[in-house]
């Protein structure tokens, strides 16, 4: 696998590309600076099966912003000021999290600030991004100082939400030896079913959620429950990868299952979204029955060791601890 590096600014997304606009030196020094892929951290899903890592220690966050004009392309002072600090507290709590990678500010995201490294394996690129989520939620965070209509409240908290996936690119946009967007590659035609229900009502249909419960299912071993998570997931029209192993070398021995996964797969999706326009997903459905049966047994290895235990949190409310 060839790695590459980037020199970067910024993100809005659509379906078919990221752009970058703008970073941060300070930030990406922070970055730069991490030495160690230590995991001071256990990981987790809530019961809205929202990803999060129990540090083991509190981190602050100062008030940040909760609008911005997606129009302006770079963040303000007192936001970029905050953050810089927030990613000061952070990184020695989780510094695999952040090894390698690139800052980017994305204007319709601002509480949901963006970190990036981009791979490639043979004629194929994959953008790996991180997003931390430092909204303030009432049942996991202290309250330091209340927020109002402008901005979040000052918080404390051990828990730090996030995402973060590879996505399959089609190529990489550079102009003037600076990288300006990452075309996204669109394996999936259409994930919009319909609609039900009526008026105010009416509700849209769509089988990304089958589609990933299809995508993961297929290449974990047979009986293997690893609910809330899911390997292989359906986001921005393609199949990318969830990542939980979020060290440097970790990353690297994940992602060529990525690349497997869509040459597999990419000749079948035509008939495997045909199937669930008309159903929900089931591993009775003929089109995953005739696939399940091609995928070698040495396929299922990378998924054996993960665990799922679930616990109740200090609320009564359900939560799963994963391992792998």
């Amino acid at each position: 696998m060839l790695l590459i590096p980037v020199k970067m600014p910024e993100m809005e997304q659509n379906s078919r590309a990221i752009k970058l606009y703008y970073t941060d030196r300070e930030i990406n020094s922070l970055l730069a600076d991490i030495k160690t892929d230590e995991t001071p951290f256990t990981k987790h899903y809530n019961q809205s099966e929202d990803f999060f890592l129990k540090l083991k220690s509190d981190f602050s966050v100062p008030h940040l912003p909760i609008h911005h004009d997606i129009k302006k392309p770079y963040p303000e002072e007192h936001y970029i000021k905050n953050l810089r600090l927030i990613i000061k507290r952070i990184i020695p709590l989780a510094p695999s999290l952040f090894r390698e990678l690139t800052y980017f500010f994305d204007p319709a995201e601002i509480l949901r600030p963006g970190f990036f490294k981009l791979y490639k394996i043979e004629d194929t690129h994959y953008l790996y991004i991180v997003r931390i989520n430092l909204l303030y939620r009432a049942q996991d965070d202290t309250i330091l100082e209340k927020g109002d209509n402008d901005f979040n409240p000052a918080y404390k908290t051990n828990h730090l939400f996030l995402t973060a996936n590879f996505i399959p690119l089609n190529s990489v946009e550079v102009d003037e030896g600076k990288i300006k967007s990452f075309l996204i590659k669109e394996t999936i035609s259409q994930t919009w079913i319909g609609e039900r229900g009526r008026g105010y009502f009416v509700q849209g249909i769509w089988m990304d959620d089958d589609l990933t419960k299809f995508f993961s299912k297929l290449f974990l071993p047979p009986g293997k429950r690893t609910y809330p998570f899911y390997p292989f997931v359906c986001k921005y029209k393609t199949i990318c990868q969830n990542v939980i192993d979020f060290s440097s070398s970790g990353r690297r021995l994940k992602l060529p299952y990525l690349h497997r996964t869509i040459q597999f797969l990419e000749p079948k999706i035509k008939k495997i979204q045909q199937e669930l326009k008309n159903t929900d997903f089931s591993e009775d459905l003929n089109v995953f029955k005739e696939l399940k049966e091609k995928i070698p047994s040495s396929w299922y290895k990378p998924w054996e060791n993960i665990k799922i235990s679930v616990y109740l949190n200090s609320q009564d409310q359900k939560e799963f601890q994963i391992e792998d």
